[in-house]
């Protein structure tokens, strides 16, 4: 039986001793320890900009002088006591919910690699084009925050990104970086 591997640039399909795509000319070698070892600092890096992206402001409101700031938590609460439920429920699952459930996937899916855990194989490869898919769509409430800073300038008030937007703006951008850094080749190697 031949062997196949796919190019994760191009997509084309290789006979397994080639180390170089044959349509685009990069690497195809699997490196499961070093696509490991980068996803998981990378996680690692991403919960820990979690934590101050929800204890520190994402929107900051200056008027008369004095400073008001909320969490993504507390925007949440306010919405919901405004009786705009709705935004509140998608704000609180975009930016509190799908984080927590990216983290776990993420890690589901390092942990099962790393443990050379054979089944469900298809299902991994699903979690992982979910995350794939869904990843540049968390970036939805920075730009909201920062239309918010770009629109709302008066003479009197100001609203500006806090600190937790911009923590959750890094949080983000590393959890897309550690999906991607996860090669779903490898999803099914450590089983052969």
């Amino acid at each position: 039986m031949t062997k196949w591997i796919r190019c994760r640039h191009c997509g084309a399909a290789n006979r397994a001793p080639r180390t170089i795509c044959r349509r685009c000319g990069l690497d195809i070698e699997i490196d499961p320890k070093g696509s490991l070892f980068k996803a998981t600092l990378l996680l690692c890096a991403a919960i820990i900009f979690y934590i101050p992206a929800n204890l520190y402001p994402v929107l900051q409101s200056a008027s008369f002088g004095s400073v008001k700031g909320s969490t993504i938590l507390e925007g949440v609460v306010e919405l919901w006591k405004m009786g705009d439920y709705p935004v509140a429920i998608i704000i609180f699952v975009a930016s509190i919910l799908v984080p927590l459930l990216k983290f776990a996937i993420l890690a589901y899916l390092i942990l099962s690699i790393f443990l050379g855990r054979c089944h469900k194989i298809e299902e991994k490869v699903r979690l992982y084009y979910l995350i794939e898919i869904t990843g540049p769509w968390s970036l939805i409430d920075i730009f909201v925050v920062l239309v918010l800073a770009a629109l709302v300038h008066f003479n009197s008030i100001s609203i500006i990104a806090g600190p937790g937007a911009t923590s959750f703006g890094i949080m983000v951008f590393l959890t897309i970086i550690a999906a991607h850094a996860v090669d779903e080749r490898i999803l099914g190697v450590t089983c052969e």
